[in-house]
């Protein structure tokens, strides 16, 4: 029985123990950090005055942050960003906000802090340039203080000139999309980026957890301060500690407390426990800083003997490669789309992913932080050479400091991150040149983060294998692209050596798995790719004979406008490939069946080197009535059973020895095919798949029924065509119409199908293998948002998702 006394005791009991250790000093005046993402205008276009404080913006779009003109535009074969980069519109774009500063801002420290600009971003205010930024994935911020009008109206006008094509080899999107924030401070305050944060020893009875911050002095006059510490989980009180230290005028200094932990919640990907740490800044008896840094507790460490170790334990990383766009989206970074990226890879097997080939937005790794999924972060797609004529190679030399910096001071406290990498296949790697700019990035990592790897991509190129021996051995891991299979011999030469694949084909998975399971020196496989992308057009396509042969970079393969490589498509369906490789790696799934597409004879059907075949959840094929289809069945049972209408069609081992696969060579005919796993000759699970009827009906699954009335969250809306009895019809290739009402709007739509160029905002859709998704974004308004769906011939059908204030 519920003791509301007893409950009112505890919570009492927390609140005294936060109010003893902060002394009850309340911090006076503004957030210390505020969303700046609303209210903004926007021109697609070039204009030199639209920086100045009078230029009359009247005619310019209102809109809210994250924004990507890219997505909005029309894919078309003359755009300048190529089959790279998906076809779509790039350009210049204006950015204009006008805001009010109260005077008591005088006595504060002002700053702007942009997550992510693409690219070659020029900031001004009131007129005055602050800088040019030309890499679109760092974080970076400008004090405002000297420039702004208190008491006044101030404007920040942001050019973003992504017109110097080609700059990327996949999508990039184009302007301010990810989020903005205004961040004020009083002169003594902990720097930006200041907290580190680390957990040198752990066990399950006690951890010890450094916590270092930088405060800085930007007064005329030294300053005495105290700079007390919290840690908390779930808001209990974990350890705390507290220094006094005296500043000189202008000036800054680094502070590291020990901080003991008893009996801690270890973070892991299957106990994401995450911890707190709240640093206070205190002159005399006032709270002039308060910041919370959120950091988890846990201990790597890599070894030849036992690969990669998570808290003493040995875990095989079942890694994808990830780009950075969210589909219908394009680059635009909502913190639900990036979280929902997260959640579709752990339902997918993953347990790690690579952040190629650049570092991502601060919401997806929070998102790897809450849900548990490992994070190789990595920097750069190249150094000094390029492989494209705009792209980061020129301004490397410039930049890299600054990019490599920004990556680890932002993304250090991440407990998800296991391993830094600073490079995909450079394209001057066998040269010695190589070597000597891979140390010194590595020794600018090492400066800011000695806890974690590095590593960089590293792809052969029908060059000799060994002579990337010198640059590898600079790495304190080796990133094979596609060369894992090398690493049995590679052991002989080079024993110290600790392997992680960084790209791998999708049909190789078998082999990779058993690579990474039979080599304690190998730590894992990171697929490429984990997911579908826009971009690098027609990679992982397959073809019928007769068509244009050949991988994605040899031709134009438009209408391709992105990549079908990933084992999950653009709407979050789990290819059967998907199925498969979690099968290897995880003992949640056991039993799987898909049949592989028939060509339509006298076609045959080509795959490409990043292909798998394509097999679908379909027991639908009309056009081939007793015609032979091939049904394939992954089992971790020992044996499978195949049955067609109840009658047993044969029974075949599914052992290592098979790869855990049985195809079976069958005649069309319709009904319903079950797929049983035997164990032990008892029939333990089974898998169905039924024939399905004339497309009929619309079904409508929302991700989520409740969102916020904060004019970002999102509800992913998946739409299946289904026949009279509510079976899905794989074939089903409708036109559906969108109709939306309620405080909310259709931020993209999309059907998986990377050949059709209709664009991606807008209110239709055709779909495709009987799918398609809607993407509903709230505005600021609390109330019902209602989704119709609407097809010729089919019965419509709508949804509810309820728009709630944020109390």
């Amino acid at each position: 029985m519920f003791n509301l006394n007893s409950y009112i005791k505890q919570v009492l009991f927390v609140f005294i123990i936060l109010i003893g250790i902060f002394s009850g000093y309340a911090q006076n005046g503004p957030e210390r950090k505020q969303l700046f993402d609303y209210n903004w205008k926007f021109f697609l276009g070039d204009d030199s005055e639209a920086k100045t404080n009078n230029f009359n913006d009247t005619g310019w779009r209102k809109l809210d942050l994250p924004h990507d003109w890219s997505i909005e535009g029309k894919i078309h074969p003359k755009n300048t960003t190529g089959g790279g980069g998906g076809y779509f519109p790039a350009g210049i774009g204006w950015y204009r906000k006008t805001f009010q500063v109260p005077d008591e801002w005088k006595a504060k420290k002002t700053a702007v802090y942009f997550e992510g600009v693409y690219m070659n971003s020029e900031v001004f205010i009131n007129g005055k340039s602050l800088g040019v930024y030309p890499y679109g994935y760092s974080s970076f911020s400008y004090d405002l203080t000297p420039y702004l009008n208190f008491g006044k109206e101030n404007t920040i006008a942001v050019r973003v000139d992504n017109s110097q094509q080609m700059n990327s080899r996949w999508y990039s999107g184009s302007g301010i999309y990810r989020h903005v924030w205004m961040v004020v401070t009083d002169p003594v305050h902990v720097a930006h980026w200041g907290v580190d944060i680390s957990t040198p020893e752990v066990s399950s009875k006690k951890a010890v957890v450094l916590v270092k911050t930088k405060v800085k002095n930007e007064t005329e006059s030294a300053q005495s301060i105290v700079v007390k510490t919290l840690l908390s989980n779930n808001s209990k009180n974990a350890g705390n500690g507290q220094m006094q230290v005296e500043l000189p005028a202008h000036s800054e200094k680094e502070l590291t407390q020990t901080i003991q932990v008893s009996n801690p919640k270890l973070w892991t990907p299957e106990t994401p426990y995450l911890y707190q740490a709240q640093i206070q800044v205190l002159k005399g008896k006032k709270v002039v800083d308060n910041t919370k840094t959120d950091f988890g507790i846990r201990s790597i460490k890599f070894t030849t003997e036992n690969g990669f170790q998570l808290n003493g334990k040995t875990v095989k990383i079942n890694g994808g490669c990830v780009h950075h766009d969210n589909g219908c989206l394009g680059a635009a970074a909502f913190d639900r789309a990036e979280e929902r990226k997260v959640e579709l890879l752990k339902a997918g097997g993953f347990n790690a992913v690579r952040t190629s080939h650049n570092p991502p937005s601060e919401a997806f790794l929070e998102a790897c932080d809450k849900l548990g999924l490992l994070v190789m972060d990595e920097s750069f797609d190249c150094w000094k050479i390029g492989k494209n004529s705009n792209d980061y190679s020129k301004y490397f030399n410039q930049w890299w400091q600054r990019d490599l910096e920004a990556m680890v001071l932002r993304d250090r406290n991440h407990p998800s991150i296991f391993m830094w990498s600073i490079g995909n296949e450079i394209p001057e790697r066998s040269d010695p040149d190589a070597v000597k700019t891979a140390q010194m990035l590595l020794d600018a990592v090492k400066k800011i983060d000695k806890t974690r790897p590095v590593t960089s991509a590293i792809v052969n190129n029908d060059k000799n294998w060994d002579v990337f021996d010198p640059l590898m051995a600079v790495h304190d891991a080796a990133g094979y692209n596609y060369n894992l299979h090398r690493a049995p011999d590679d052991h002989k030469r080079v024993p110290s050596r600790i392997i992680v694949q960084t790209e791998s084909y999708p049909k190789d998975a078998f082999n990779n798995w058993k690579l990474v399971q039979e080599n304690s020196y190998v730590i894992g496989d990171f697929v490429w790719t984990a997911m579908d992308y826009l971009g690098e057009s027609g990679i992982g396509r397959w073809y019928y004979s007769g068509e244009v042969p050949g991988e994605h970079w040899e031709h134009d393969f438009f209408p391709y406008h992105g990549a079908y490589c990933g084992d999950i498509d653009l709407i979050g369906w789990r290819k059967p490939i998907s199925h498969y490789r979690s099968m290897l790696y995880n003992t949640n799934e056991k039993l799987y069946m898909a049949v592989r597409e028939p060509a339509p004879e006298p076609l045959e059907i080509k795959e490409t080197w990043w292909s798998v075949w394509p097999a679908w959840e379909s027991w639908t094929w009309p056009v081939f009535e007793g015609k032979t289809v091939q049904v394939e069945v992954y089992s971790k049972y020992p044996k499978v059973r195949l049955y067609l209408n109840d009658k047993l069609i044969g029974e075949q081992p599914t052992i290592r020895e098979q790869q855990f696969k049985a195809a079976f060579s069958i005649p069309y005919s319709q009904g319903l095919l079950k797929a049983v796993g035997v164990e032990n000759d008892k029939e333990v699970e089974s898998a169905i798949l039924q024939t399905a009827g004339d497309a009929a009906k619309i079904k409508l699954t929302a991700d989520r029924k409740e969102i916020l009335a904060n004019g970002q969250d999102l509800s992913y809306i998946t739409i299946e065509i289904t026949d009279k009895d509510g079976i899905f019809q794989p074939n089903a290739a409708n036109r559906l119409d969108f109709k939306i009402e309620g405080p909310g709007v259709i931020a993209g739509v999309d059907n998986a199908d990377i050949k059709d160029t209709e664009q991606y905002v807008g209110n239709t859709r055709k779909a495709w293998h009987g799918r398609a998704l809607v993407v509903i974004k709230s505005n600021h308004q609390a109330g019902e948002i209602k989704l119709s769906v609407t097809s010729n011939g089919l019965e419509g059908k709508n949804i509810i998702v309820k728009s709630i204030q944020n109390n």
